[in-house]
């Protein structure tokens, strides 16, 4: 059973991993499609999940609640930032100038995450209120990806 800080964690590995692969690949290629793909369902479910579980719990703690309000906003502002992606010509200049941004802004939100926010709730937060939030969050993300593939395949369907 992973900690909550453990589970986050290693979904940021897995989108840093991503981030890197896209920005290596050129234009509309396969390898960059398949990564891009991956990278938004996994940010999607991600960031629904950590805002069910990890934020929810941050945001009942007064010290917590800019935090959390603060790492939403983040969650928002780099959902526009991929919608606006997913409708442009991935082989475009524009894209990766767009990716870019999208890129800095995300290593940025995920490094203040980890440096910052998980620094402060595990002084804040006992491990015994956290206890099982882990898995909580990796169930939590598995329903999301479900919901983002079903109004991918309904956005297609129209």
């Amino acid at each position: 059973m992973p900690s909550i800080y453990d589970a986050i964690k290693q979904d940021h590995e897995e989108h840093r991993a991503l981030l890197r692969t896209i920005g290596d690949t050129e234009g509309a290629s396969d390898k960059r499609k398949k990564a891009w793909d991956t990278f938004y369902h996994e940010v999607k479910s991600h960031a629904a999940a950590e805002e069910e579980t990890f934020y929810s719990k941050l945001i009942s703690q007064t010290w917590g609640q800019d935090a959390a309000r603060h790492s939403v906003h983040e969650h928002q502002e780099l959902d526009d930032l991929m919608e606006e992606l997913n409708g442009m010509d991935m082989s475009s200049p524009g894209w990766i100038q767009k990716f870019r941004t999208l890129e800095h802004d995300y290593l940025h939100h995920i490094d203040e995450e980890e440096d910052e926010v998980f620094a402060r709730a595990r002084e804040e937060i006992s491990e015994n209120e956290v206890e099982g939030y882990g898995d909580r969050f990796l169930e939590r993300k598995a329903e999301e990806r479900e919901l983002v593939e079903e109004k991918k395949k309904d956005s297609l369907e129209d």
